[in-house]
């Protein structure tokens, strides 16, 4: 009965198959990076992804680096033995339609759902990256606008003083602090050397040795983007 057919299915080569691409040494580690119980496991192993939970094809899904429906594909229910082959019994084939009838909709429904979620997640993407493009936009305007007549006119008039130019840097200034960005040091300063903080030119100074800051650093909250570019000061 249908009981037998599902009996019958195992995945285990392909589920260890996949496993050993990903670097999963054993199902009990697998339930374990997954977050899935392991008679879920065992279920994926036996073709019962009828079973499974959306929320936990999507943890499969996440650690296998396997997309929902081809995880749904490749451990559904499926017998290549002589028993479930086309050419088996009209007995054994009709008291196994109705279970056989009933996975392929849980597949198709779970198939729609993997679809449906993947768009999802693909329109919330495009919607973040043109809201954050917007507003970077937004906060760049004047910039946009002024920044090439300037940099035309500093081209055909060498004289023009470089101080008049310095505000119109100031949206990409204010747009980069929005982000959290900070400078490290101010161009010209004397520090004492802290090699986590300044690369030096040429050969590194001794800590604490007074340098003299010629490019500045930055970083974003607790994270190092740049090391400030220094010079040591020669006595």
């Amino acid at each position: 009965m249908a009981t037998t057919q599902f009996a019958s299915v195992d995945h285990s080569d392909l589920l260890r198959s996949r496993l050993a691409q990903v670097g999963i040494a054993s199902y009990r580690a697998l339930s374990q990076a997954s977050g899935v119980p392991r008679s879920a496991i065992d279920h994926l192993r036996r073709g019962r992804v009828d079973r499974l939970r959306v929320a936990a094809l999507q943890q499969l899904s996440h650690t296998l680096a396997m997309p929902m429906a081809d995880i749904v594909a490749d451990f559904g229910a499926a017998d290549s033995s002589p028993q479930s082959s086309p050419q088996s019994s009209p007995q054994s084939t009709a008291s196994e339609s109705p279970e056989v009838a009933q996975l392929a909709a849980q597949v198709q429904t779970l198939r729609q759902e993997c679809d449906r979620l993947q768009s999802q997640l693909t329109s919330q993407a495009n919607t973040l990256r043109q809201q954050i493009q917007q507003e970077a936009l937004a906060q760049l305007e004047t910039w946009l606008v002024q920044w090439p007549t300037a940099a035309h006119a500093a081209q055909h008039n060498p004289d023009l003083p470089a101080a008049k130019l310095v505000p119109l840097v100031r949206p990409v200034t204010v747009l980069v602090q929005s982000w959290g960005v900070t400078p490290i040091e101010t161009v010209g300063a004397t520090v004492p050397f802290d090699p986590h903080i300044h690369q030096p030119k040429g050969s590194a100074p001794a800590l604490g040795q007074p340098v003299r800051v010629s490019h500045v650093g930055y970083r974003q909250g607790d994270r190092l983007l740049h090391r400030a570019r220094v010079n040591p000061i020669q006595a």
